[in-house]
């Protein structure tokens, strides 16, 4: 596949500003393959390894399709991990860097239940989850799913494998006026397809990079730190 560099794109003038500013041109395999039918809002399911571009893949499509002027979760990310919660919403961040007036949220838990649901009724646009909280917050009547258009479900396959299929479940049932669904996973497990079959509506099947297979240019690296130290460090 020949690449294409993001200003091909019918992205907003602010989000192609910030993606220059970070230092990208042109797009990898998913980015490529992913952005032209979520821009359309058409429903993705997408299996890509780790390092492959997979924020930029959902976040910029999701900052397109806000609107600004609804303050409530018009788009939901679900992802398994408080890391990874947290590093989506900082690469979303940094995207929307130059666009003012759009508003992200992580939610998970290990962190005040409190804090997030005083800032979830100040309004946010794109909420970022991990399930446990999430529910927790469904069940407190502390977030609306009613008005979200786009759920996206990234690393599927290790929700699942972490016995989060039930809460996938109420989430996409309770989501009942979504416009599109965007499943990314490493592996395409049964598990996912089903979720597919169930959920989806004709989605663009995209494929990079072998099955669960680890980038390349990554270096793993890792400290050996006590429990409690360890989001500190």
């Amino acid at each position: 596949m020949t690449t294409a560099e993001f200003s091909s794109l019918p992205l907003l003038p602010v989000l192609l500003q910030s993606v220059e500013s970070l230092g990208y041109q042109q797009m990898t395999s998913i980015q490529q393959q992913s952005l032209p039918p979520m821009l359309a809002g058409k429903d993705v399911l997408a299996r890509a390894k780790t390092g492959s571009g997979k924020t930029a893949a959902f976040g910029l499509p999701l900052l397109q399709l806000m609107i600004k002027g609804e303050r409530h979760p018009q788009a939901l990310v679900v992802c398994p991990t408080r890391e990874l919660c947290l590093q989506i919403t900082s690469d979303i961040n940094e995207f929307c860097k130059h666009s003012k007036g759009i508003f992200t949220e992580a939610v998970y838990g290990g962190a005040s239940i409190t804090m997030q649901i005083r800032n979830l009724k100040k309004g946010v646009h794109i909420v970022v989850a991990t399930p446990g909280r999430l529910i927790d917050l469904i069940e407190r009547k502390a977030i609306d799913l009613q008005k979200v258009k786009y759920v996206v479900l990234d690393e599927a396959d290790e929700m699942l494998n972490m016995g989060f299929r039930d809460d996938i479940d109420f989430v996409l049932k309770n989501t009942i006026n979504r416009e599109s669904i965007w499943l990314f996973s490493a592996t395409m497990p049964p598990e996912v397809r089903a979720i597919s079959r169930n959920y989806m509506e004709s989605p663009k099947e995209v494929t990079v990079g072998k099955k669960n297979s680890g980038n390349v240019n990554i270096d793993h690296q890792f400290i050996t730190v006590s429990a409690h130290h360890r989001y500190e460090t």
